[in-house]
């Protein structure tokens, strides 16, 4: 993709690296309109000048949510926003589309939520209180509610956020076009009964912000808490893992707590390939089309959409620059090194490195990740779950796997009987990040807070009904009080 308005003009030939783009003597024409000059070429043969390159942009935000129909109308739709590039775009997608000037208008009522993980990316607390005014402004111009969230409320989260809720089993589903004519309907009655009729757009809005929407930085203490948790873990790869564990923990308690029952985020389709190949190199395969997918429906009363997957980031940054759409960046994890200080960041400068070279690299991987299936990660009971993740334990042959070796015996103790424990509620690539944070976790059973198995020895530490296995005998039998 380039800016065909500079420099090579829109002729699509490929920039070789370290050598300056041509230059054409010719403008190339907008291949939709054929009147304006082309402003930025998406792919090869495919140039839009500005109003052609919107109306692109904006029909495959809708045909995504179109062609999937997960979200039906009428329902609380949370948008998690990071302040990034796609998500940014992700919510003027939606304002526009819930505008009544829209002909076909989107018929979800938005909510918003940002995270502040200031206190683990190396930023001051002034610095964190300037990022939380500034999101904070931008929200406030929407419109709809939003709530303010920092990592450190992760620490305080029930211990219900790690059980899978009700719903999103084998129930069946309503019928979308079922859902589409009752609310159209509905609309009808209201309006013929002097209402007027209400908007997606006015329901949300009624109130103005509501929830924990002028929380500000949490104590001191607790943020120290926090530090520690991420310098128990020896490696960069495990606290990127770690941050993206908590990360999706508060959403889902934000959507739990407010009442909604989609969340969406603004994962890139460039962002979906880096997540790909990093989540195989994490031990993570059998989990892909959960974890990429438009559908991430394994916290059964929450289902999360990817709406943004079929941008690529280099579109998500053109429209932003033409139609001024506002971002708040904030830095990623700190790092000694600069090179090769994650297997995240390995993936990432590898894909776009190749893509530099062959345009095709992230779409084609990308592609193949829409043939997987989600069979590998579902699971026919609660047991069979990995506690951090809610995805299926891949125990299946054990003995012949690579999980293996992750079970071998330790010294005994406080710190290597609680390991011994958790390990076995764990898939794979969740038990590589567990076993750097072991230190943390040599704690009493009193000390672990409530909700606790009062019938299992020492070495379980789950909370209820979640313990180990060997407990959960143990209990069937009233072996009580060890």
């Amino acid at each position: 993709m380039c800016d065909a308005s500079e420099r090579c003009g829109g002729c699509g030939e490929a920039a070789v690296r370290g050598r300056a783009a041509p230059v054409c003597s010719q403008p190339r024409p907008c291949v939709k309109c054929g009147e304006g000059n082309a402003a930025v070429v998406v792919r090869i043969g495919d140039a839009f000048c500005r109003a052609c390159f919107r109306e692109y942009f904006v029909h495959k935000f809708r045909a995504m949510l179109g062609k999937n129909r997960v979200i039906f109308p009428g329902e609380k739709v949370l948008l998690a926003l990071s302040g990034g590039m796609a998500s940014s775009a992700m919510l003027r997608q939606v304002q526009e589309g819930l505008s009544r000037e829209t002909a076909k208008r989107l018929r979800f009522v938005p909510g918003l939520v940002y995270i502040d993980e200031g206190a683990v990316c190396g930023q001051s607390r002034v610095q964190r209180e300037q990022t939380l005014s500034r999101m904070e402004s931008l929200l406030q111009e929407t419109g709809f509610p939003y709530y303010l969230a920092s990592l450190e409320q992760a620490l305080e989260l029930p211990g219900s956020i790690l059980r899978r809720g009700p719903g999103g089993g084998s129930e069946p589903s309503p019928s979308y076009k079922a859902a589409v004519e009752g609310f159209i309907q509905q609309q009808r009655q209201e309006e013929a009964s002097g209402d007027g009729g209400t908007s997606p757009t006015e329901l949300s809005t009624q109130g103005g912000p509501t929830g924990d929407s002028h929380v500000r930085l949490p104590a001191a203490a607790r943020t120290e808490e926090l530090l520690r948790l991420f310098d128990a873990a020896e490696t960069l790869t495990a606290k990127e893992e770690l941050l993206q564990m908590l990360r999706s923990h508060l959403l889902l308690h934000t959507a739990r707590t407010q009442g909604y029952t989609k969340v969406m985020t603004g994962e890139s389709c460039t962002r979906v390939a880096i997540k790909l190949l990093t989540n195989l190199a994490l031990g993570r395969g059998a989990f892909l089309a959960v974890d990429t997918g438009f559908v991430d429906n394994r916290h059964g009363d929450v289902t999360v959409v990817r709406p943004m997957r079929d941008y690529m980031a280099k579109e998500i940054a053109f429209y932003n620059h033409f139609f001024g759409v506002p971002t708040v960046i904030t830095p990623p994890l700190h790092a000694k090194r600069r090179e090769k200080t994650s297997i995240h960041r390995l993936m990432e400068s590898f894909l776009l490195g190749l893509q530099v070279d062959f345009p095709s690299t992230i779409s084609t991987v990308y592609r193949t990740g829409e043939k997987l299936s989600v069979a590998p990660a579902e699971a026919s009971s609660e047991l069979q779950r990995c506690l951090l993740c809610l995805c299926a334990l891949d125990i299946a042959g054990e003995e012949e796997l690579a999980l293996e070796p992750t079970l071998v015996k330790e010294e005994t103790g406080n710190g290597a009987e609680s390991r011994a424990a958790f390990i076995p509620l764990l898939c794979y690539s969740c038990r590589l990040t567990f076993k750097e944070m072991v230190r943390l976790f040599g704690v009493a059973p009193q000390e672990m807070g409530p909700g606790l198995c009062p019938h299992c020895p020492l070495s379980c530490r789950v909370p209820l009904p979640r313990c180990h296995p060997t407990c959960a005998a143990k209990h069937s039998t009233g072996a009580a009080g060890l």
